[in-house]
């Protein structure tokens, strides 16, 4: 068996990063039939080439700086002896190079562009002596619950400057961003956009000035790590609590 691997950052949110890679497929003669697929974390499609077969797996991971594509293909020719050791060493692993190379030029370029299709929604982690704050939000379905501030990015805005200007809007404080926490999947619809294509992209954050005011929730709180589970949140935020956690318990 031999084996290459191939790394790749877009920026683009995880659902487009995936949802481009299975439009655009692989970069095969032969086609691959879907062995595993698991929306937006990873996929493997394998099948026969000749006497011998491919697989090619893809985990999708999410960064601050946009979806980091880990990529690995898997093959043999069939072939027996020493021919078939040189068809895989030498012509086959030069032919996946060269093929994965032009590939992934063309898929980062395709995510960069669907991502500026889809609103996003980014969310902050403010910290202060070891307790984050949190809002409890005001009005329709989601009345009472708690989440992270933060809001939708607007159109030619970077994750980033929504994140500063959102906490703002919202708490009439600057923030200071300090590391990528998480991202989660948002199963319904943002801004009359496609269900499920846009995520919640959450950062650490520290006050830069001014004093948290709840001008557009009905509550803000300080909790500390051991308090966070015993609020009612929002289904979104929740699942980026054990990463809160972690980040409390290390300051």
């Amino acid at each position: 068996m031999f084996q290459l691997r191939f790394t790749t950052l877009v920026e683009a949110p995880l659902t487009v990063a995936f949802d481009v890679a299975r439009t655009l497929g692989r970069p095969w003669r032969s086609p691959l039939h879907e062995v595993v697929s698991v929306r937006p974390d990873r996929d493997v499609y394998a099948g026969r080439v000749g006497r011998g077969w491919v697989t090619h797996s893809r985990r999708f991971s999410a960064t601050g700086a946009g979806t980091l594509v880990d990529e690995q293909v898997d093959w043999e020719t069939g072939l027996p002896g020493v021919l078939g050791g040189w068809v895989d060493q030498v012509v086959l692993r030069r032919r996946i190079v060269g093929a994965m190379q032009a590939h992934l030029d063309a898929y980062a370029a395709a995510a960069a562009r669907g991502a500026l299709d889809v609103v996003q929604v980014v969310g902050a982690a403010v910290v202060d002596r070891r307790r984050v704050l949190v809002a409890q939000r005001s009005g329709g379905p989601y009345d009472g619950l708690w989440e992270f501030p933060g809001g939708k990015v607007e159109a030619g805005e970077s994750d980033l400057s929504a994140l500063v200007r959102e906490c703002r809007e919202e708490l009439g404080v600057g923030v200071l961003p300090q590391a990528f926490l998480g991202e989660v999947l948002l199963d319904g619809s943002v801004a009359g956009g496609a269900p499920g294509t846009s995520t919640l992209r959450v950062w650490w954050a520290t006050l830069a000035d001014g004093a948290p005011q709840a001008h557009e929730h009905a509550a803000l709180r300080w909790a500390s790590a051991d308090e966070l589970a015993g609020l009612d949140w929002i289904a979104a935020d929740r699942p980026l609590l054990p990463a809160v956690r972690t980040l409390l318990a290390r300051l």
